[in-house]
Order: structure tokens, then C-alpha cells, then sequence
């Protein structure tokens, strides 16, 4: 048999970095750069439709808030900024991670370890900066069991989700086939992405996606859930794999028996 794998998005899957690590570490930026910006939760809900940190920070550069920002009108000038202002944001989301301010969503230790023991191959694609992947990582499932993957994030690909080259290069670098893996996504971006890979997906919602699209998915819950701890609910099940109170890594194994579900156009 081929080998198998767990292909994890990062961001609100890992934990939940959206609302405690992302969006604090850009408005602290923002601040630090003097810029007439602060992003509240509703408008990081809108920004987090935007696949990339860099990608979300040059939406900014309207003309109007290049004027009132004093800020370069050349193209190349721009480009350099929004890097200078990604790798600060980077460094201080980092800092977040490492000050324990994102606990890890329930479940990913437990399934990860369980998922190492039999065998399967273990990997990220993220749209996020390598860096803030790995120190996330590492927080959610522990340094040992961070060894064990293999890490496809940033700037490594044309174009970001919901655009499939992410999962097309880790399934190339993993030496697999789509039908040999199994995505755990939160998003209809991720989604969209892991299916135009043509990869059956579970979908985790987090903090901003709970309302979002995810037809197409082989299971959608609330969250993996634990033992003892917090429930999986689920909200689809379109595979026919129907977990009880939380997902088991026997819930995830069984979605590789049943029929890959439709690409989305």
C-alpha cells in the first residue's frame, strides 16, 4: 500500500490564531509603523477572506490611504514596505505564539500522535509565513511530534489558497496521490483549495468561518473535540463517517474508504 497522510492547515486548525495571534500581531504593527489603521474583529472577518498576511496587509494601499499615510506611490517602493511590514508582523505573532496566547484547538494533539503511531505521513500547507507555522506547530502538538512534519508555507507557490498549488506541492514533495491523503482544513478558501487538489477534506470551523460554504467536504464539525473535553458537534457528514462526541483518528482513517467527493469549479 502506499503511504498515507494528514495534510493540517495552519491558521484555525492549529489553533485558533486568527482572533488572538493574527489579527492582534497586525494592528501592533500597524501601530509600531504609524500607520492611521486598527483592524477591529469585524474587519479582520472581512480581511480573513484574503488568502496571505502580505496579500491582507496591501489592501490597505488604496490611493486614499496611501495619501493620508504619507506613504510611496511607486509599485516597487510598496512592495518593499508591505515586506518590511509582514516580517515584523511575523516577529511579533511569533512572540504571541510563544507567550501562550493561542492554545491549540481540541483534538490535533491526540489525533496527531495517534496518526504518527500508525505510520501516516504528517505535514502543513499554509498560506502563512514559514516561521509563524513552525512556532504554532510546535506549540499545538509538542516538539516531538513537530519533528515528524513537513512544512509547505509562504511564499513557495504562485498563488495562495483558495488557489491548489499548496496542496499540489505537498502531495509532489510527500510522494503521494491525492486519493493517499486527507486534509483538515477550517475555511472555504482552504476548502476550495484542498478539493481543486482533487483531496478529501475535514473541515474544522473556527472563530470566522463557522458561517462560510463547505459543500464539498467529506465531514464538517465544530471542532475535533477530545474525551472529557470539549464536544464535536457535527454539522455535515456527506461521506457518511458520523463521529460521536469527537472526532477519532478511526473516524479520519475511515474517509479514505469512501468516494472522493467532487472538485468544486
Amino acid at each position: 500500500m502506499s503511504p498515507r497522510a494528514l495534510i493540517f492547515d495552519c491558521d484555525g486548525v492549529l489553533a485558533d490564531t486568527e482572533r488572538f495571534g493574527h489579527l492582534p500581531a497586525f494592528n501592533e504593527t500597524f501601530r509600531e509603523f504609524d500607520l492611521p489603521v486598527q483592524w477591529s474583529e469585524q474587519d479582520y472577518a472581512k480581511k480573513v477572506l484574503i488568502g496571505g498576511g502580505k496579500e491582507r496587509m496591501a489592501s490597505l494601499l488604496t490611493p486614499e490611504f496611501v495619501e493620508e499615510a504619507q506613504l510611496p506611490t511607486d509599485p516597487d517602493a510598496q512592495r518593499e514596505l508591505l515586506a518590511l511590514w509582514h516580517r515584523r508582523k511575523t516577529e511579533v505573532y511569533t512572540q504571541l505564539v510563544a507567550a501562550d496566547r493561542m492554545p491549540a484547538r481540541p483534538g490535533i494533539r491526540r489525533i496527531v500522535g495517534e496518526a504518527a503511531d500508525a505510520g501516516y505521513l504528517l505535514a502543513v500547507a499554509s498560506t502563512s509565513a514559514e516561521p509563524a507555522v513552525r512556532a504554532v506547530l510546535e506549540h499545538a502538538v509538542g516538539a516531538t511530534n513537530a519533528e515528524r512534519f513537513r512544512v509547505f508555507a509562504g511564499d513557495i507557490v504562485p498563488a495562495k489558497k483558495p488557489a491548489p498549488y499548496i496542496y499540489l506541492l505537498a502531495l509532489r514533495e510527500l510522494g503521494i496521490s491525492a486519493d493517499d491523503a486527507v486534509v483538515i482544513e477550517d475555511s472555504e478558501n482552504g476548502l476550495r483549495a484542498s478539493l481543486e487538489a482533487g483531496i478529501r477534506t475535514v473541515v474544522t470551523v473556527s472563530s470566522y468561518t463557522a458561517n462560510e460554504n463547505f459543500s464539498g467536504a467529506s465531514l464538517v464539525v465544530s471542532s475535533l473535540g477530545d474525551p472529557g473535553g470539549e464536544v464535536s458537534e457535527v454539522l455535515q457528514a456527506s461521506a457518511g463517517v458520523r463521529p460521536e462526541g469527537y472526532v477519532r483518528f478511526t473516524d479520519i482513517s475511515a474517509l479514505f474508504d469512501t468516494p472522493t467527493q467532487e472538485r468544486r469549479p
